[in-house]
């Protein structure tokens, strides 16, 4: 199969003959050789790279921890201006798209809502909406899949940087698919033009794609293994609870220095969910929350990725940690991704309503039960821009 970028190069540079053209790049923004977009824009001879933007985590990977604002430099490889969209604004200004005809988005997207850089997209096509530029999308797979859909919608009370619109927690849909649902469903209305994949299926994970080309997206997301875990517990992260920064299996080992391993696993265990084991662990994290501190701690194994279904499975997780350690466990608080005035797992379940149902002891399948509707209509909302079969 061939990505968005290949396919632009060999059948759709037309879009941008002669144009002057910016691009939102990062560290994943690479071809199936591994070379870096901006380096193939820059040696391109059909139009010019004047500017180039970067995401939570610079354009070459020059910030390392999360929510870690960085500013805008020259480019060492090319000599261009790069704007940081994640420092002052989070939206090009009329000032960075001056010298810009087209701006042109090549991130690396995992398939779960809360993830900045299809905010980082949507916030671009809204400024190219406004300034009268194109914006030309270059698809990538989802990592994780385009036929699994779970989780509840975002209320749009609780919009952010981290869900900016009305999607299901996981979404099972490419960045260009979400444009053209962004762009439409959402009213953003830019002239938006989609570089689809070739070959591409919707039953892919990333790897029956057979690209060899898995490169961490963001600092905390090594593998493909955590990519499938991270549509549930990166609800962690609203928590004082690890969700495992500082050790190498982010988002797979889950702990604090209260918890008895063995207690939370028999608990979890005994949910029998599908395709996913619990095992009892230790460990210690290098840096960020608990650094240096030994904590009680399950991994989560997944068996079957087909059947796992990460966001229940992590909503039970929080939910036996909540009861069983009550008098320990605390809510993370405020700010978190540029929000003030909401609690930071507020934020990421886009809504106050399955925090409540923790806190009021509401069962884990009533929780699951009260987002199905949820997902029956993000379901049909988005079949109409679903661009593979």
């Amino acid at each position: 199969m061939k990505i968005g970028l290949e396919v632009l190069f060999e059948n759709y540079l037309g879009l941008l003959k002669d144009a002057r053209v910016g691009l939102i790049v990062h560290p994943a923004s690479v071809n199936s050789n591994f070379e870096h977009a901006a380096d193939l824009f820059f040696n391109c001879k059909e139009f010019q790279l004047t500017t180039l933007f970067g995401p939570q985590h610079g354009i070459r990977g020059e910030t390392q921890d999360n929510m870690i604002e960085w500013q805008g430099f020259y480019d060492k490889r090319t000599g261009i201006e790069v704007h940081s969209l994640y420092g002052e604004t989070r939206i090009p200004t009329e000032e960075m798209l001056h010298n810009v005809d087209v701006l042109v988005f090549d991130l690396q997207d995992v398939g779960t809502r809360v993830y900045t850089f299809i905010y980082t997209m949507a916030y671009a096509m809204q400024a190219c909406a406004k300034h009268k530029k194109r914006m030309v999308i270059l698809d990538r797979p989802n990592p994780i899949g385009g036929h699994l859909v779970e989780g509840n919608l975002l209320n749009p009370s609780h919009s952010s940087f981290v869900g900016l619109f009305p999607i299901a927690m996981r979404h099972a849909m490419t960045v260009g698919e979400l444009a053209k649902m962004f762009n439409d469903a959402f009213g953003i209305g830019c002239e938006l033009e989609v570089v689809p994949m070739q070959g591409w299926k919707r039953s892919f994970w990333w790897d029956d794609t057979k690209l060899r080309n898995w490169i961490l997206p963001s600092p905390n997301m090594p593998t493909i293994d955590t990519a499938t875990v991270y549509p549930g517990t990166v609800i962690f992260e609203g928590t004082m609870v690890s969700e495992g920064r500082g050790t190498t299996k982010p988002f797979e080992l889950i702990g604090a220095p209260y918890i008895d391993p063995y207690q939370l696993t028999e608990a979890l265990n005994r949910y029998n969910f599908e395709g996913v084991y619990f095992r009892p662990t230790y460990f210690q994290p290098t840096f960020h929350k608990h650094a240096g501190k030994l904590c009680g701690a399950v991994q989560l194994h997944v068996l079957d990725r087909e059947r796992f279904k990460p966001v229940i499975v992590a909503v039970a997780m929080l939910h036996s940690i909540y009861h069983l350690y009550k008098e320990d466990f605390q809510w993370k608080q405020p700010p978190y991704e540029y929000v003030h005035d909401k609690l930071p797992i507020d934020v990421i379940f886009g809504t106050d309503q399955i925090r409540k149902q923790i806190e009021a002891v509401v069962s884990v399948e009533d929780i699951e039960t009260s987002w199905e509707n949820d997902v029956i209509g993000f379901q049909n909302l988005r079949s109409k821009y679903l661009l593979y079969e």
